[in-house]
């Protein structure tokens, strides 16, 4: 994917002063961090139970918006994760400029792999593992499982609640693809807790690159490398090295790099036109997988959508819908059909905790909550995405150039992730444990900080890898 012909482009519009984009981003970092510090504050000040665990998880030192509650404490992985996070705001948008592209996905694994590790290993083996093995979570089912096609075939009947044999937690409150993912860990003997989370952890560690080798695809090489740092020292690492939804976000992360690939291949004529096929169908099957781990998952195609729109291509949508919805057939074929399953898992949502957590805190709550997985830096980056869309709006208006292709890129991938996460909220079929659930969405809205002033840019990441290390030390996360 990173030796397909470039874009051609256009003389790249004015664009907003420095100072107009400062100026938002201050105001977006402001009310980032108003937004959190009332999600935490209000409850216990007026004595509101939101009830961000559950009744049987209840605990005294509790801390809605997240799921985790207090436990200050240090471990073997604290010096390392000072170390690179100190590496990484010294020297990270240097390395990021200056090495060679392949050198520069590399590192970005490299250095990725080991600040997840590093994070979660400050609570020992146990921070890698605890989650993974628990009696809510995909890995003790799929070591049940024994017949897939029975598996498969039960599946529906299994999610309400008082059914009988009814699913654990997580593996209800998601398609069986979640399941059948640590299946196959389980037939490939890497079934075990440590050996699974090892599989997590060296899978989403890729995300950053993944993200990478979108941007580079469509033309915006400069504005990947800006992003690089943030995408991986990024504070949604505590939550990736733990959780099973970071293969969702890994599946669905190199679906649209494929998308992308498609994209630019099919704006070509002979074969690599062919090839753009084969890029399409490949990024159909990864995110109609996607779909099957996670109900939520049909709102990365608003991402799908900015890809297009940015390679400036519609060609790859027939061959990538088309796939995806193969693939989900297939799974309906084999005793799941998505769309019978889901109006039963809305119900028992509904008959659940979702009762009880109240929508007049949940609805901007959420928000607080993925502000501290994906870090308050965030909040700048939306202010800055902000000022750059209504400049560019100006400049159509105008008859001005446009943006160049890096800032289009970030611009409508980033705007892509932002709609996601407020279509996800409006749903209201998230309400708590969002810094998990919309860990697919993060790395998008990550995007918007290669948008913030230059100066900028290191004391955003410095914001950024503080807020982890405080969340990893500070907080059982739960996860």
């Amino acid at each position: 994917m990173a030796d397909l012909p470039p874009t051609s482009t256009s003389a790249p519009a004015a664009g907003p002063r420095p100072r107009t984009v400062a100026t938002a981003a201050g105001v977006g970092l402001v009310v980032a961090a108003l937004l959190v510090l009332a999600a935490l504050v209000v409850p216990p000040a007026v004595d509101w139970q939101v009830w961000a665990r559950s009744a049987r998880a209840q605990v005294s030192g509790d801390l809605p918006p997240l799921h985790g509650f207090w436990r200050p404490g240090v471990g073997v992985g604290t010096v390392p994760a000072l170390l690179l996070a100190a590496a990484g705001v010294a020297w990270g948008g240097r390395l990021a400029d200056r090495l060679g592209w392949r050198g520069l996905l590399l590192v970005a694994y490299g250095a990725g792999l080991a600040w997840l590790l590093a994070l979660a290993l400050t609570d020992g083996e146990s921070g890698l593992t605890r989650k993974l093995g628990a009696d809510d979570e995909y890995l003790p089912t799929a070591r049940a499982v024994d017949d897939v096609g029975a598996f498969l075939q039960g599946f529906t009947a299994r999610i309400p609640d008082e059914s009988e044999g009814q699913w654990p937690t997580h593996v209800a409150g998601h398609p069986p693809g979640m399941t059948l993912f640590f299946v196959l860990l389980v037939r490939l003997g890497l079934g075990g807790d440590l050996a699974a989370a090892v599989v997590v952890v060296l899978l989403a560690a890729t995300l950053a690159p993944a993200v990478l080798v979108t941007l580079r695809v469509l033309g915006a090489e400069a504005a990947a490398r800006r992003a690089a740092p943030f995408l991986v020292l990024t504070p949604s690492a505590v939550y990736l090295a733990t959780s099973g939804d970071a293969v969702i976000a890994v599946t669905t992360a190199w679906g649209l790099a494929c998308l992308a690939a498609g994209a630019r291949a099919s704006r070509t004529g002979g074969w690599l036109a062919w090839r753009g096929l084969a890029w399409s169908g490949l990024a159909g099957v990864l995110l109609g997988l996607g779909v099957l781990m996670s109900y939520g998952m049909p709102l990365i195609g608003l991402v799908a959508l900015a890809v297009l729109l940015v390679a400036r291509s519609w060609r790859p949508l027939p061959v990538a819908a088309a796939t995806a919805l193969v693939v989900v057939l297939l799974f309906a074929a084999a005793g799941f059909a998505w769309w019978e399953a889901y109006p039963v898992l809305v119900e028992r949502y509904w008959a659940g905790i979702a009762t009880l957590r109240p929508a007049s805190y949940w609805a901007w709550g959420n928000l607080a909550a993925l502000l501290l997985s994906a870090g308050l830096a965030v909040g700048a980056g939306a202010g800055a995405w902000g000022a750059h869309v209504a400049a560019a709006l100006r400049a159509r208006r105008s008859d001005e150039p446009g943006p160049g292709p890096d800032l289009r890129a970030l611009l409508w991938l980033a705007g892509g992730g932002f709609a996601c996460v407020l279509a996800a909220d409006a749903s209201g079929m998230s309400k708590a444990e969002v810094e998990r659930i919309w860990l697919p969405f993060i790395p998008w809205l990550t995007l918007s900080l290669a948008l913030l002033p230059a100066r900028w840019r290191t004391p955003a990441l410095g914001l950024q890898v503080v807020l982890a290390l405080v969340l990893e030390h500070l907080l059982y996360t739960s996860w």
